[in-house]
């Protein structure tokens, strides 16, 4: 079973507030198979403590604005590193950048599918960490890691 079209849509809305604040790396990754509990996870990344809190918070109101009740805040306080959002059908993992590279979370479910995002939601490049060159440096290796890591 694939995440429910209601789900795609929650997805939707909280990738594009994710990139109105120019969040980089935004993976939306469908675990409905995998997961009872939730269809989707999404993934965004924010340089700083300061950029983390700010997509939080960007999320949380677009996601209310839709009509989408949070159910559950973890990971704020503190130095927020990594911020979990979770709206039921949909989780939001939003983490600075060394957390995001630390974790993998697109390696731990590599074996779901992608949710291709609308061509409006964008990664703003010019401040995209070594990710994405991690990622796909670990895909065109063909071990899940980057050429040279034993």
């Amino acid at each position: 079973m694939a995440a429910t079209p209601e789900s795609i849509e929650q997805t939707f809305i909280a990738a594009r507030a994710a990139s109105e604040g120019k969040a980089t790396s935004i993976t939306a990754i469908d675990v409905s198979e995998r997961l009872v509990i939730t269809d989707v996870f999404l993934v965004v990344s924010g340089s700083s403590e300061r950029q983390v809190r700010a997509l939080v918070d960007d999320v949380e109101e677009a996601m209310h604005k839709a009509g989408s009740k949070r159910l559950r805040r973890e990971g704020l306080e503190g130095e927020a590193h990594w911020v979990l959002l979770d709206f039921g059908n949909v989780m939001v993992h939003v983490q600075q950048d060394e957390d995001r590279e630390f974790y993998a979370l697109e390696k731990l479910w590599g074996d779901c599918p992608i949710i291709e995002l609308p061509e409006d939601i964008t990664v703003d490049e010019g401040n995209e960490s070594s990710l994405a060159a991690y990622f796909a440096s670990a895909s065109e290796d063909g071990d899940g890691r980057p050429e040279g890591e034993a």
